[in-house]
């Protein structure tokens, strides 16, 4: 899969490129705008507000892949903080996932993962098991 315009260095891009009789998606992070964009085949599916790493836990950026995926899952480094709908994409336990902190989606809140709201986390993981 090859992105089509360069992303703003403050960007994190996930890429699920699939066999060719299977989608590629493209869920692009703008962290300036606190904001997600999921694109299947080169066509925009989803705009949500995300919520990014705060402070000294930045998100990182750039492109990268997901290797793991959890339905339920809790954080073991964060209190039991349940993550749900995780997709993993850094070996250090960056995920985005599901977040029951809605009222704090559109800035940055996380130790360093995407937050979603949890029905939006279900369909962006649902999309991307499916591929």
């Amino acid at each position: 899969m090859r992105l089509s315009r360069l992303l703003p260095a403050r960007a994190i891009a996930l890429l699920a490129a699939m066999p060719a009789a299977r989608a590629d998606i493209l869920i692009a992070i703008d962290k300036s705008k606190q904001q997600m964009t999921v694109t299947v085949d080169g066509e925009a599916r989803h705009v949500w507000p995300v919520s990014t790493g705060k402070g000294r836990y930045d998100t990182p950026a750039g492109e990268v892949k997901p290797f793991r995926m959890e339905r339920h899952h809790f954080s073991r480094e964060w209190d039991d903080a349940p993550m749900p709908h995780s997709i993993f994409f850094t070996q250090e336990g960056h995920a985005i996932h599901g977040s029951y902190e809605v009222r704090r989606l559109g800035t940055p809140a996380s130790h360093g993962c995407v937050r979603l709201a949890p029905e939006n986390a279900a369909t962006l993981f649902a999309l991307v098991k499916q591929q």
